[in-house]
């Protein structure tokens, strides 16, 4: 049977779960197994209108499924699927912490509200816009 790796961000919605193991001939019927266990799990990785969201990326053994047969990948007992969301983010200009100091926005998996203060970086990298 396949095993899902769940990442960090997703638990919360996995029972806490860092792996979950379900049945699937196919990543589709994998991802369908686990958002059947787990249906919290399904509008943070599918659309409304049921596709996979392009921040989410899913490897089979280590390998990227839109490089293979995307979600008609085929599995074996063993193979080890994972969910890694893609992440971005970077200094905004003007967005600051109570302290002054520039704040790192994130952008993507759910991270809404999420912020990060950094050093305040060098006085030629608060020229780049």
């Amino acid at each position: 049977m396949p095993q899902i790796q769940i990442p960090s961000p997703l638990r919360q919605y996995s029972g806490k779960q860092a792996s979950v193991d379900v049945p699937g001939k196919t990543v589709g019927e994998a991802l369908a197994g686990l958002v059947a266990q787990h249906p919290d799990l399904k509008r943070h990785l599918y659309t409304d209108d049921g596709k996979l969201r392009a921040f989410v990326n899913v490897y089979v053994n280590d390998e990227d499924m839109r490089y293979l047969q995307k979600e008609a990948t085929a599995l074996k007992d063993g193979d080890t699927i994972s969910i890694v969301p893609s992440i971005a983010g970077g200094c905004c200009p003007g967005v600051t912490d109570s302290s002054g100091v520039r704040a790192l926005v994130i952008i993507g998996f759910e991270c809404h509200g999420w912020s990060r203060t950094l050093p305040r970086p060098p006085a030629e990298i608060d020229s780049i816009q």
